[in-house]
């Protein structure tokens, strides 16, 4: 277990559960345009399973290295990905900060669940895991610069089109 990190006043654990509740809003309801927003420009974001997280294999699901690529994710989710629609829905755990760096950063980890529906039939587990992130204060507010979403089964849906 990590030393416990110096503790965050207030204010600023606000404005990272807003963070965290503000990212699941936008992704949940198709807010698509704004997914990038919620990251730094030189971001980091993966989709990993586990088990190659832990090994420190490099091999992801998804992974972008900007927040150019992630507004080309967008694109491609809003023009040029046919797929079955479908909702999800994220439930986050509380933010636990592992780390705060003496520029401000945060080391973070959460757990999610990921439910989907799709349009003919009932709600189903989509993807489980957790979050690894670092977040950055910015001029415009706190902004993920790495997100890696670390998820705990080997077998998942043969396409995963929304950001987790």
């Amino acid at each position: 277990m990590n030393p416990t990190p110096p503790p965050l006043d207030f204010a600023t654990y606000q404005a990272l559960q807003t963070l965290y509740a503000d990212y699941a809003l936008a992704v949940d309801s198709g807010q698509w345009d704004l997914w990038p927003t919620f990251f730094t420009t030189d971001c980091v974001y993966k989709l990993q399973p586990r088990e190659n997280f832990e090994r420190g294999f490099p091999l992801a699901t998804l992974a972008f290295d900007s927040q150019a690529m992630l507004r080309d994710r967008v694109y491609g989710i809003k023009e040029t990905l046919f797929h079955d629609p479908y909702y999800q829905r994220h439930v986050v755990g509380a933010p636990v900060v592992r780390k705060v760096e003496d520029e401000g950063r945060l080391h973070c980890e959460a757990n999610y669940a990921v439910f989907r529906t799709k349009l003919d039939g009932p709600s189903t587990v989509f993807n489980v895991g957790r979050y690894f992130d670092i977040v950055a204060p910015t001029s415009g507010g706190w902004k993920f610069a790495q997100r890696l979403c670390i998820y705990d089964s080997e077998m998942i849906p043969n396409s995963i089109i929304y950001p987790i």
